[in-house]
């Protein structure tokens, strides 16, 4: 792997304790510590919610990112909003995570297009598009279509979905065989975090990695490897 182990945080508030508006506390001080500990991207993925609860949660947590980046304007954390494209763009994210079966990239890409066209103040953002993967056919698909990376998963057996085969090391290392970005995702800890990177993955993401632990000790740790 040549470069800065990319880092990448997706959110479930459901994982706190304490009723919703103390899971949404939590959500957002984490989101806050994210973005100290300058992780690259986080996801918000709580697909629970309607468009318009997601719209408002993302917004807070822009607002939360850019009051962090006012503090430290050498940290660039984005916010992606998991698939739904409108909502990234009336909450101020910064793009789109995408699932596989989702539309393509370059939909997303030519929706944004056409947003910034109608409001010019949208092209100072991003338009960072992301692309859950599953198989090689899924990586090379998403190459194709420039996404900017491709999150593979599941590396390992995770707690919660133990019923979920893994892919293993040796489906990491053929994914990243290709020349975008694949972050590896799926029950990777800081120790096996290192056999990840040796497999070829430009970064690592997680949920439980980085909502059960300390992210600045998380993020020094994996930029050390």
């Amino acid at each position: 792997m040549a470069g800065r182990c990319l880092l990448y945080y997706i959110t479930d508030r459901a994982q706190f304790s304490g009723d919703e508006r103390a899971r949404r506390r939590a959500l957002l001080d984490k989101i806050t510590e994210a973005a100290r500990a300058d992780v690259d991207y986080i996801q918000l993925r709580e697909k629970d919610l309607s468009a318009r609860q997601l719209e408002n949660l993302g917004s807070e947590c822009v607002e939360v990112i850019q009051r962090v980046r006012t503090e430290n304007l050498e940290l660039e954390t984005r916010l992606l909003i998991n698939s739904r494209t409108d909502v990234a763009l009336a909450a101020g994210a910064d793009g789109v995570h995408l699932r596989s079966d989702d539309a393509s990239v370059s939909n997303v890409r030519e929706i944004w297009k056409e947003a910034i066209a109608r409001d010019s103040r949208l092209a100072t953002r991003g338009s960072v598009v992301g692309v859950s993967c599953h198989s090689r056919a899924e990586i090379a698909r998403a190459e194709s279509e420039s996404a900017d990376f491709a999150v593979f998963a599941p590396v390992f057996e995770k707690r919660d979905a133990q019923s979920t085969t893994p892919q293993g090391l040796s489906a990491l290392r053929a994914a990243c065989a290709a020349k975008i970005a694949v972050l590896a995702l799926g029950g990777v800890t800081l120790e096996d975090a290192h056999s990840c990177l040796a497999a070829g993955a430009a970064g690592i993401a997680g949920v439980r990695l980085f909502q059960e632990n300390k992210i600045e000790d998380v993020v020094r740790a994996l930029r050390a490897l």
